[in-house]
């Protein structure tokens, strides 16, 4: 099945800018990553291997989109292309800018545990696929991009779960999936805002229901548990602004979308989405398609997205981050750098700002 390739917005034309970026001034520590990693076990069988025009599920940590399918860097990239997947070794992998800047314009997105797909084409051991929970003019269905096979699943009753059940979103920055209620028998890791349906609870642990595999445990204390339907209460700006503070230190990652590393508008696409305020994947998106209210830089609140051009004046948008106040930014900046607070106008000293939107009127 031959699928129709969408242009690129944002992704490698203005955000690459935002990657490779001027450096600045970061006045902020790593956050602790949750709980230790622990070695993943196998992935059971179960479920089936997707084709075209099927609804799957990611079945690992997180999968990556990928540009183009098969240009992966053998020995460097191979972590998050395994599955299961192992993202600390692949952060591990590219501690040096450069290699971390090389994923710049190569990779699209990502899709967390038990994210709905649509599969478009299979290209060997590689899915095309959109992200249905992201929201892009690229593709009205999702974001689109190419993903390994073996990270997909075509699961029924995960998938019916996913529909009718109570809902497990972790909060925690990372949890561990586990065979038993105490923590015995440890599987994959999760990053923070993965929902799963939830299959039962015990006074410590939540047992969740994991596309392609049998039940698992999350820890009581790692989620919030939800009925069918029901959205996170209606956050404050400050809501907002302490989930962000929370990954301080954490180092960028172009295209990511969890606890294993943000680029800038996956940064503040995860931050509002689980407060359950949906924005569009891309800065220039989140600016010009996601409706939100226009804001002048002169009636700059805190938790404000704030945005940048790929030159003083221009169209093309780079870059967000949110606004704190007191001429201050909060953003995952570029791939020598990490989440970070820093001055607005030390951030922009060639005049680039482009504009202002509003998520929370409040």
């Amino acid at each position: 099945m031959t699928i129709r390739r969408f242009p690129d917005l944002t992704r490698r034309d203005g955000l690459r800018l935002a990657a490779t970026g001027t450096a600045g001034l970061a006045v902020a520590s790593l956050a602790a990553l949750g709980p230790a990693s622990a070695a993943p076990a196998p992935r059971p069988a179960a479920g089936a291997a997707p084709a075209p025009g099927d609804r799957a599920h990611v079945a690992v940590s997180a999968t990556t989109l990928w540009v183009d399918p098969r240009t992966n860097r053998p020995g460097i990239d191979d972590p998050a292309v395994s599955a299961p997947v192992d993202l600390d070794a692949w952060n591990a992998n590219m501690e040096d800018t450069e290699t971390r800047r090389w994923l710049t314009g190569e990779l699209e997105s990502q899709a967390v545990l038990g994210s709905e797909v649509i599969v478009d084409e299979i290209d060997g051991d590689w899915a095309h696929v959109v992200v249905t929970a992201q929201s892009t003019p690229r593709d009205p269905r999702g974001y689109p991009g190419w993903v390994p096979v073996s990270h997909l699943v075509v699961d029924e009753g995960f998938a019916r779960r996913a529909e009718t059940s109570q809902t497990a979103t972790v909060t925690a920055l990372t949890s561990t999936l586990t065979g038993t209620p105490s923590g015995n028998h440890p599987g994959i890791d999760v990053s923070f805002d993965t929902i799963l349906p939830v299959l039962g609870r015990t006074a410590k642990a939540v047992k969740v229901a994991v596309p392609g595999a049998g039940p698992a445990y999350l820890p009581a204390g790692d989620v919030v548990v939800r009925a069918q339907g029901e959205q996170p209460p209606a956050p404050t700006v400050e809501d907002v602004i302490a989930t962000g503070e929370r990954f301080l230190g954490l180092r960028y990652l172009w295209a990511g979308v969890s606890a294993w590393g943000f680029d800038c508008s996956g940064y503040t696409y995860t931050l509002f989405h689980h407060h359950g305020l949906r924005i569009a994947r891309d800065a220039g998106d989140q600016m010009n398609h996601s409706g939100l209210a226009e804001v002048a830089r002169e009636d700059l609140r805190r938790g404000d997205l704030v945005f940048f051009a790929t030159e003083p004046g221009g169209d093309s948008i780079r870059h967000v981050a949110l606004y704190l106040g007191d001429d201050l930014i909060m953003q995952a900046p570029n791939a020598a750098r990490s989440v970070e607070i820093m001055s607005l106008t030390e951030y922009d000293p060639t005049g680039e700002y482009a504009g202002a939107r509003r998520v929370i009127d409040a």
